[in-house]
C-alpha cells in the first residue's frame, strides 16, 4: 500500500513538473490570439460568485462575504466575492478584454457581456437529494437548477421566445460551468458522513453537472469551461477539521491524501463523463479546466511565486491552531485578526483563496483554456 501511494506521489510530481515547463515555454496570455468573444456566462459557487450570496435575502445579506475585510484589497469593500479581492472569474473576463461579470440578483445590473449565476455554498445537486440522506443545506443554496432556471429567465429577458437570438447571442459567448459539486461533498463530510459514503455521491454529482453542459448547450453554447474540483486536503478547514495522527497520511506538503484523492476521484469521473457529452454534441467544444493542478502548481512554488513557504496552508483572515482556522470564529467575524499581507498567503479564510493566489491559478488556466478554445465562428 505504502508503494503504491509512493508511486502516485511521483506520478503526480512527474506531471506537475512536466505541466510547469510546458507553462513557461507557452507564450503568455497576453501574446495569444484571443478570441472575440461577446459575454461570459458563469455558473457555480462561492469560487465564481461575484455577488449574488449577500442579495439571496436577508440570510445572505448577513453573510461574511457582505463584511470587510472580504474585498478589502481590490475593491476596499465588500462585494460578495469570497476573498480579498479578484477572483478567478475576473483574471478571465479581463484576459478575454470584457469587464468585469455583475451577479445576477443585482437590481439593475448591466449584462451587456454576460452574466454570474453563481451563488455562494451552491450545490450542483437539488436540496431533496440532501434531505433524503439527512444533510442539512443553506436556505440560500441556489443549486446548478435554480441557477439554469435565471440563465433560461435572462435569455427570455433578452431574446424573448426567440431561439435564434438566443444562439446567436450564446454563440459568441463562454460559459463556465463550475466549479460546482464542492458544496455536495462539504456538506456531507462536516455533518459526519464518512468518506466512504460520500464517494456514492460522486455519480450524482458528476451527472447533475454534466446535465447542465447538456442544458447551456442546447440552449446555444458552443464553448464551454468545466472546472474540477481543488485539492481540498490541502485547505485549513479541512487539515483543521480532520487532523490524522499517522504522519502517512500527509504528503510532502503537508496535505492530507485520503481528501486528495477523493478530489482526484471526482475529477477522473467528471473528465470521463464529459467525454460521451463531447460525442452528443459533436459541434461544441467542451473543455475540462483543471482546478486541481492548477492549485498544486502554486502551492508547489509559493516561494518564487511570492508566497512566504511556511504560511502555505494557514488562513490569512482567521485565528487558532496550526492552520489559522477556527469554524466557531471565522474570517469577519469580531474580532478575527487578518494577517498584513494576504499576497504572502495562499488561503484567504481556510476555505478561499487570495487574490493573489487566484491570480497566479488564472494564469495558468487563461493559457490552457485559450490554446484549446479553438477561435473559429
Amino acid at each position: 500500500m505504502h508503494s503504491t501511494s509512493t508511486m502516485a506521489s511521483s506520478t503526480l510530481l512527474f506531471v506537475l513538473s512536466t505541466t510547469l515547463l510546458s507553462l513557461f515555454l507557452l507564450p503568455s496570455a497576453a501574446q495569444q490570439a484571443i478570441c472575440p468573444f461577446q459575454a461570459i456566462y458563469q455558473l457555480g459557487d462561492s469560487i465564481a460568485d461575484t455577488g449574488n450570496l449577500i442579495r439571496n435575502g436577508p440570510v445572505g445579506a448577513r453573510s461574511y462575504a457582505a463584511r470587510l475585510p472580504y474585498g478589502e484589497t481590490h475593491f476596499h469593500r465588500p462585494t460578495g466575492r469570497c476573498s480579498n479581492g479578484l477572483l478567478m472569474i475576473d483574471y478571465f473576463a479581463m484576459a478575454l478584454q470584457l469587464p468585469l461579470l455583475n451577479p445576477y440578483l443585482e437590481r439593475g445590473g448591466l449584462f451587456d457581456h454576460g452574466v454570474n449565476f453563481a451563488g455562494a455554498g451552491s450545490t450542483a445537486l437539488d436540496n431533496s437529494f440532501f434531505a433524503s440522506r439527512n444533510i442539512r443545506t443553506p436556505p440560500t443554496n441556489s443549486p446548478l437548477s435554480v441557477q439554469l432556471n435565471w440563465f433560461r429567465s435572462h435569455l427570455n429577458s433578452v431574446c424573448g421566445t426567440n431561439s435564434d437570438c438566443a444562439r446567436l447571442k450564446l454563440r459568441r459567448s463562454l460559459v463556465m460551468v463550475g466549479e460546482i459539486g464542492g458544496n455536495d461533498y462539504n456538506y456531507a463530510f462536516f455533518q459526519g458522513k464518512s468518506l466512504q459514503e460520500i464517494r456514492t455521491y460522486i455519480p450524482y454529482v458528476v451527472g447533475a453537472i454534466v446535465n447542465a453542459v447538456s442544458e447551456v448547450i442546447r440552449l446555444g453554447a458552443v464553448r464551454v469551461v468545466v472546472p474540477g474540483n481543488f485539492a481540498v486536503g490541502c485547505f485549513p478547514i479541512y487539515l483543521t477539521s480532520f487532523p490524522n495522527p499517522d504522519p502517512r497520511a500527509y504528503d510532502d506538503k503537508g496535505c492530507l491524501r485520503g481528501l486528495n484523492e477523493f478530489a482526484r476521484s471526482h475529477n477522473y469521473y467528471l473528465q470521463r463523463a464529459l467525454t460521451l457529452v463531447r460525442i452528443e454534441f459533436p459541434h461544441a467544444v467542451i473543455l475540462y479546466a483543471d482546478y486541481y493542478t492548477a492549485f498544486q502548481l502554486v502551492l508547489r512554488r509559493a516561494q518564487p511565486l511570492g508566497f512566504e513557504p511556511g504560511l502555505a496552508l494557514r488562513a490569512c483572515c482567521g485565528t487558532g491552531g496550526l492552520y489559522n482556522y477556527n469554524g466557531n470564529r471565522m474570517c469577519g467575524s469580531p474580532g478575527v485578526p487578518v494577517c498584513p499581507n494576504p499576497d504572502r498567503h495562499i488561503s484567504w479564510d481556510g476555505i478561499h483563496l487570495t487574490q493573489n493566489a487566484y491570480r497566479h491559478m488564472s494564469e495558468f488556466l487563461i493559457r490552457d483554456i485559450l490554446s484549446r478554445v479553438q477561435c473559429v465562428w
